[in-house]
Formats: structure tokens, sequence, C-alpha cells
């Protein structure tokens, strides 16, 4: 591939302890070079604590070969860049598209994904090293694109990447996809009770009578990150995400040895929260933490109580953010009951392309009428929020 007269060397890898580390973080987080990482989803880090646990590779149908792109020797770009035999844990769904072109007489599975498997939070997907990101991405996306086509596959995805990289990638000739996930602002909040000033006088009664109510579960909530978190703390965590992801997904995506993996390389990336009763954890949430945001990730429990859910992943997240400072909480893929705890959608951004032209044209006249659809609930599902109307007085 050659680019603005200096050539641009595409290779793939299917592990990524063929890459090293420093070269992909050059790409990745160069900004953690003076601090933390934006996020940490495609930090070298990350990516190899789901390789090495066996969370992605072979039978789980996210299999890796991970997009290198080279300039005179050196690594400019970089993509987590999976064969997928199925759809599950992505989160930006394509069944539809699927089952339309199987119908169709064609052969969906294998596919390829830019994406950080089983995390639906946006970030850059096309990692760049700086003063590269213009011929990099463009470099990902045509090799990528060139590999589907080359390997006659149906499809090339990637989910969950910056409104930036998905206008860019339009202009490439890329489909652009919009869906739509709830997160929290914050308003410049001084605390809890400045943000519940912000809201309407009976949704700041409703959030105070949760959080009495969940605090009154019989014990103790606490916030561990780092070296606060010991090893055994994800014995009680395994079983609140078995229990989760067997009602969600089946199975649970992340084996148990992720956790282990995680302890050691990304215990400082991550925050905990316990509910805990005699000592014993009864009900956790784990988030992971960015430069300022804080992604919410996983939930579980062994007992119910009422409103604890909502304590444990929404309410101590939006403490936690507000103490460090951050911008923003993002609390995951679906679920409106967010909406009423200061949580408003926002749009979220992919990027398709299809080997066969008459399904892509298709596929683009969906994507035109999906788009108008998720702006125009975006704005309905905004104007139920919680938050005060400006013209509205009101006393409490």
């Amino acid at each position: 591939m050659d680019m603005d007269g200096s050539a641009i060397e595409i290779s793939t890898h299917t592990s990524l302890g063929s890459i090293d580390a420093a070269d992909w973080d050059a790409c990745a987080c160069p900004e953690a070079a003076d601090g933390r990482a934006i996020d940490p989803f495609t930090t070298y880090r990350f990516l190899k604590a789901l390789e090495d646990s066996g969370s992605v590779g072979r039978g789980t149908g996210w299999d890796p070969h991970y997009l290198a792109a080279r300039q005179d020797g050196q690594l400019i770009a970089v993509a987590p860049l999976y064969g997928k035999s199925h759809s599950q844990g992505e989160y930006m769904f394509d069944h539809n598209f699927a089952h339309a072109f199987e119908r169709a007489g064609g052969r969906y599975y294998p596919k390829l994904q830019i994406a950080v498997p089983f995390t639906p939070a946006t970030g850059r997907r096309f990692l760049t090293r700086p003063g590269h990101e213009v011929q990099g991405m463009a470099a990902l996306v045509q090799g990528s694109v060139q590999i589907a086509s080359d390997n006659e596959l149906s499809s090339l995805h990637a989910t969950f990447c910056t409104e930036g990289e998905a206008l860019a990638g339009a202009d490439m000739g890329l489909l652009h996809r919009t869906s739509q996930q709830y997160h929290w602002a914050n308003d410049s909040y001084a605390d809890w009770d400045g943000f519940l000033a912000a809201l309407s006088s009976r949704k700041r009664k409703t959030l105070r009578k949760e959080r009495r109510t969940a605090q009154a579960f019989g014990g103790d909530i606490v916030q561990l990150t780092g070296d606060q978190i010991e090893a055994h703390h994800w014995d009680a965590f395994w079983t609140f995400y078995q229990d989760t992801g067997a009602r969600k997904w089946g199975q649970p995506y992340l084996t148990r040895a992720f956790f282990e993996v995680a302890h050691e390389t990304l215990r400082d990336d991550m925050l905990l929260v316990f509910a805990m009763r005699d000592g014993v954890p009864v009900a956790g949430a784990l988030n992971f933490i960015g430069r300022d945001t804080l992604y919410g990730r996983y939930w579980g429990c062994t007992e119910h109580h009422p409103c604890l859910h909502f304590e444990v992943c929404y309410y101590q997240a939006i403490d936690y953010a507000i103490a460090q400072g951050m911008a923003r909480v993002e609390a995951g893929a679906q679920g409106e009951h967010k909406l009423a705890r200061g949580y408003l959608p926002v749009t979220t951004h992919s990027l398709h392309w299809f080997s066969d032209a008459g399904f892509r044209g298709a596929v683009a006249d969906y994507l035109q009428a999906e788009r108008a659809a998720i702006d125009e609930e975006i704005e309905v599902l905004t104007s139920y929020g919680p938050f005060r109307k400006i013209h509205v007085e009101e006393q409490e």
C-alpha cells in the first residue's frame, strides 16, 4: 500500500505478543505518557488480558487478527481486529443483517470485527501514532477491507468508534450506523447534593428515597481500587458475574482467568463497588477508570435487596465521578431505567462494509432511516429526563 509516496506495510497478528507493547500503546494511548489513558480498553494490557485468559481465541468465536500498519519501519497504526463466527458480545447487534444476508443465499459468518470484545464503550478503534492520524486510519480501513475481500468474507464492522472516526470512515465509503446508550454528565457538581439540585423536585425525592432504601440493606458499601483490591475479592465478584452472565447471555463471556490476569495488570484501571454484610460481599459492580470517564461494566449479587442495584451501579459511580472530577459515567448498553437516575441518552457510532454491492446498497438505505429514528428517540427520551426545566421555578 502506497500513500503520499511512502509505502505502508499492512500485517495481521494472531497474538498480541508479536507486537511490542510500547509500540502498540504509542498508537493506542499516546496520552498515557503524561497520565492515565483516555480509556483502558484498547491498551496493550487490557487486550492482552483477554487473550492470555482465553476470553478470546480458540473456541470463543473471537479470533485475534490484530492489524498493524508500518511506514519506514515504524509502527504508525494498529487496530483490534477479530474474525467472528457469531455476533455475540458486540452490543451493536447485526443479527438482522445476518438473517437477511443468509436468506439471500449468502454466508454471513465468518466476518471481521474491529472492536473491543464484550465492551460497549465508545473509544478510538483506528489507533494511530500522533502525526499519522489521516494516513494511519486510511491504511487500516483499506487494509481491513482488502483482507475481507481477499478472503471472500461477507463483511467488516467497526463498533463503538468515535464520531470523528465514523465521519471519516463514511467519507472513505464505509456505512455509518448509530445507536444509543445512557451516560451521566458531570455539570461541575461539587457533591451529590449539587447533582440533586439539578433535578426536578419529584425526582430528587425519588433518588433520596432509593438511596436510603438501598443503604438500609444491613451492611456497608465500599469502593475499592488499585492495591485496595485483593485477590480474594475476585472470588466474590466471579460469583456475581457468573450469575448475571448466565441470565443475560447464557454463559459468561470472560473466563475466571481474566480476573486473575486483570488483578496483576489492570487493578489500577478498575473500581470495585461492594455491598458488604458481616464482612462478606453480597452484591458488587465492576467499573473501569478512564482519564475523565468512569465506565460501568458488570454487576451481580447473591442477595436481593430493594434499590441496591441502583445504588451499587449508578449512584456510587456518580459519587466517585464527582469526587474525582470526572466528566461522565458511561453506564453500558440498554436500560431505560437509567434515564430516571440522571443518565441521559447519547449517540453511539459504528462503521460497516459489505462485500455484496446490492446488499450494501440495501443496508445503506436502512441505516439512513435508522439514524433518523435514533435521533428522534434520543430527543424524546431526553425530554423525559429527570432534570429541572430552566423556565420552571421549583421549591422543595
